[in-house]
Parts: structure tokens; sequence; C-alpha cells
């Protein structure tokens, strides 16, 4: 069995050098990982690497336009099935994935890991010790999430799978499984932390936790900082933590922790 690496070529502030679109081989046989976006020098770099390889698959962790719309055109060209969660936009599974279903290349499977947070529709896709984490974690960059608690949840759901190499969506392979992952779970709980102090320290909307905790950012990532707060906020509303005016609309939203 082997794992290959496609770099898309498509660099960004959000997906740093590019979408890593996996390879997987076995006894002649290879599934695609997250192909990416439509672009076709890419395309013809895929094919390259499966060369006179049998493909069998073409997989998505999610419907994100980084990692899914090159499912379909490429999965045609292949004749072969496209896997994954539900459809989105310019991504439309043949076969739907859900926790713990298994897709057969060689004589190897791999399984799908619901880690909804990132995006409801969000698989990891664990290959013996191997786990491919599409957009859950990513080398060099934290995550911008839609769900924090789901979020959280499915992070402490991989530590649990007791993996020892993670392949991301985007950076570099990352050894020590359980480390990395362990760092993500404190990130994101000292994250929670900054935010209940900048509150208690007089940050009275969205925008004055946002100047608090991500003072750092440059003012091109300021709405993903915005949005990442906001998200944050909606799971410590929920906790009866914090009270927030308007289901944390925007930056102007009122916040003030509750008093037990």
């Amino acid at each position: 069995m082997t794992v290959e690496t496609v770099l898309a070529p498509n660099p960004g502030i959000y997906t740093g050098p590019g979408t890593n679109t996996y390879l997987i081989a076995d006894r002649d046989e290879v599934a695609v990982i997250d192909p990416g976006p439509i672009i076709d020098r890419h395309r013809l770099a895929i094919a390259s690497a499966i060369g006179d390889r049998t493909p069998v698959a073409v997989i998505a962790t999610h419907s994100h336009a980084d990692h899914a719309p090159l499912a379909n055109p490429l999965a045609k060209r292949l004749s072969v099935p496209v896997y994954g969660n539900r459809p989105g936009p310019n991504f439309a599974p043949n076969i739907r994935l859900a926790d713990g279903d298994q897709v057969r290349v060689g004589g190897v499977t791999i399984e799908a890991v619901h880690t909804p947070g990132h995006t409801a529709d969000h698989l990891c896709f664990r290959l013996g010790d191997l786990l491919f984490t599409g957009d859950h974690i990513m080398g060099g960059s934290t995550v911008i999430m839609e769900d924090a608690a789901a979020y959280l949840e499915s992070l402490y759901r991989v530590q649990d799978l007791g993996v020892l190499r993670i392949e991301p969506g985007h950076g570099s392979s990352m050894d020590d499984a359980g480390a990395v992952i362990a760092g993500y779970i404190e990130h994101r709980l000292s994250r929670e932390r900054e935010i209940l102090d900048a509150i208690g320290a007089g940050a009275t909307t969205v925008a004055d936790v946002v100047d608090a905790v991500y003072a750092f950012v440059p003012i091109d990532l300021r709405p993903a900082a915005t949005h990442q707060v906001i998200v944050q906020l909606n799971k410590l509303a929920a906790d009866d933590e914090v009270w927030l005016a308007a289901g944390g609309a925007g930056p102007s939203t009122m916040v003030e922790l509750n008093v037990r």
C-alpha cells in the first residue's frame, strides 16, 4: 500500500501551499481523496500520477470549493463513483458515506469518520494508523469552524482513534498524531478562556472581543477572526457561560458574562 500526494496549484491565505490531493494505492488499484478545485493542469497531474493503475473511487472530505469541485468531472473521466457525505456546491456524490462506512482499494479499506464542526458534512478518513483530515486538522494553521461545539467533539472523536500520523488537507504530514490532536484541543479550550477573560475585563461587543483575542491578526483576516469569535460565543452561550444578544449576528452584538 502506498500514499502519494499531488499538490493542487491553489495556494492562498486559507489554503496554504495548496490542497493536498491524495492517491491511495494497493494491488494496482487507486482511490483519490480530495481532488480539489477544477484546474485542468491539476486534473492532468492526477491522471499522470495514477498512470496505468486502475482507479476505483474519487472521495471528498467535504464540499468546500478547494476540495470537491473536481471530484465529479474527474470521476466521469475515470469511470468511477464519487464518494462523500452529502451534496454541496459543484459536488454530487454517487455514494453517500456515513460514519463507519468503508471504501475498499485493493486489499485495504478506507474508513469514513464523520467529523462535523468545520462543516456539517466533514469526513476524515482512516487508513490503518493514518488519518486523512481534510480541513478538520491542517498543517500550519488553525481551522475555521461552523460549529464550535461539534468541532471540539470531533477532535475528541479522532483523538480516541489512536492513529499515529495525520495527512492534512493543507500543509505537511504530521507525525505524533496524538500530540497534534491534543494541541488542537488545548488551543480551542484556551481560546474559550481568552474570550471569557476578555469579557470579564470589559469587552461588551463581539468587536471588542475580537480586538482583545485576535489583536495579532492582519486586517485581511479580521472577518475570519470575527466569524470565529461569533461561533465560539454561540457555544459559550449554549453552555450558559455568556449572554449573547441577537444570537451573535455581527461585530456590534452585545455580550456579557452570565453570573452564577
